[in-house]
């Protein structure tokens, strides 16, 4: 599993960035807990924002007429000339003031394209933050190194990899979105962005968090493919350590794959014929941030599954009750959560944050998980505990072996469905 740096705010520590939606549930009420997920993923949405050499296609926007060129460095350590193009969306407000946001973007990006996703944040006092730079992000590797942009820090917050957490009394009162498209300058292919999104949220500190009654789905498994990272051990160390940190890549292969989805044979040429499940590697290889050195960037595995012609978006849920809704749709879901190895019976281990995929509940309401951090593939699936599941998922504080204070996810999920899916929950 990898481990995600604990992020530091007066309203949150979590091991990872998160990305929320709001679902109302049937869970526990949990109303000190404000999320708010906002997107903008059709033609008349991208209407509404102001272009800047942007054209709307379809329920796209795309490179028109370039607004400017820039320089950007290529992985081969020189530079390159690109064409560009900027979209800017409106200022989504919020009725809280919020202390973390996540974006989510979904976009197409042939050989010589690329995006940059920025957010500028709007205080309380009506003053705008600058922009922050959220991730400059390519479905392959050859034109840029995907990566997260570190050393943004300032007076209202700071990023830390996918994560914008606000500066005590610089909460969000709303925001805004921008999406730069670049192509390679003497070339006509464009980049395509159809969803562009963010969560919103201030999540208070919580220890313990209430279990939940049943939400419909006991006795619901899904036939979610299983792959386990453990057998990558060692495997590519270049992208992240090898396949034990995995576990974020290899829960959204298993996704994808449930939905028919999968890397082509051309796609996986560059692994080598030795290699047990060879789309694991691929999909960390894609999902590797370069500057956090890591596969773990929740931004960027969302994006990697969007680039099969799927919706993806990052949220935090309020209770496995409101899972349940996901579950009874048809749809899995990817949690984060963070744990002992003595408060989460039945794995074995310990864990500062890791990944992997809840694919129904027993009779008895027990989590069903394809957890990736097992010996092999046949081992992956798992039933833990309700009440304990629930706990290490939905806590944003927990004690560390050493009995020090750390973080917990809040509720981290991915969400991962077909474009258009008629029974995904509403967001």
């Amino acid at each position: 599993m990898q481990v995600r740096r604990v992020i530091r705010g007066w309203a949150l520590t979590v091991v990872v960035g998160a990305l929320v939606l709001a679902v109302v549930g049937c869970g526990p009420a949990q109303d000190e807990a404000d999320v708010d997920f906002h997107e903008w993923s059709s033609g008349p949405d991208f209407q509404e924002g102001t272009a800047e050499g942007t054209a709307v296609d379809g329920d796209s926007v795309r490179i028109g007429d370039p607004h400017g060129t820039v320089l950007h460095p290529s992985p081969d350590g020189g530079e390159r000339e690109y064409d560009f193009a900027r979209w800017t969306s409106p200022v989504h407000p919020l009725d809280f003031g919020a202390t973390q946001l996540v974006g989510s973007w979904n976009a197409s990006t042939p050989p010589g394209t690329w995006v940059q996703v920025e957010m500028r944040g709007r205080t309380a006092s009506g003053a705008d933050t600058g922009w922050y730079v959220l991730g400059q992000w390519a479905s392959g590797d050859a034109d840029i190194k995907r990566t997260s942009v570190g050393g943004q820090s300032d007076a209202n917050g700071s990023v830390d990899v996918d994560t914008f957490t606000a500066s005590p009394g610089a909460e969000l009162s709303g925001y805004q979105l921008r999406v730069t498209l670049h192509r390679a300058t003497g070339t006509s292919a464009s980049p395509s962005v159809s969803l562009l999104g963010a969560m919103a949220s201030a999540i208070p500190d919580r220890f313990e968090v209430p279990a939940s009654g049943s939400g419909g789905a006991w006795g619901v498994e899904l036939p979610v493919p299983r792959y386990s990272q453990n057998i990558h051990k060692g495997h590519f160390p270049q992208f992240g350590g090898g396949g034990e940190a995995w576990c974020s890549p290899t829960s959204a292969e298993m996704v994808v794959e449930y939905w028919g989805k999968r890397p082509s044979e051309q796609d996986l040429a560059w692994i080598g014929p030795n290699h047990p499940d060879p789309v694991v590697d691929h999909a960390a290889r894609q999902t590797f941030d370069y500057a956090y050195d890591g596969t773990g960037n929740w931004s960027f595995n969302a994006a990697y599954a969007a680039s099969y012609g799927l919706e993806a978006r990052i949220t935090r849920l309020r209770s496995l009750a409101d899972a349940e809704q996901y579950i009874r749709s048809g749809i899995p879901l990817i949690t984060s959560q963070s744990f002992r190895a003595d408060e989460l019976d039945g794995a074995g281990y310990g864990t500062e944050g890791h990944l992997m995929v809840i694919v129904g509940f027993t009779e008895d309401g027990d989590v069903i998980a394809n957890d990736p951090a097992s010996s092999d593939d046949a081992a992956v699936r798992n039933v833990y505990p309700r009440k304990q599941f629930e706990n290490v998922w939905l806590r944003t504080k927990r004690y560390d072996a050493d009995g020090k204070e750390a973080g917990g996810s809040g509720g981290i999920a991915y969400v991962i469905n077909p474009a258009g899916f008629p029974d995904r929950p509403a967001l």
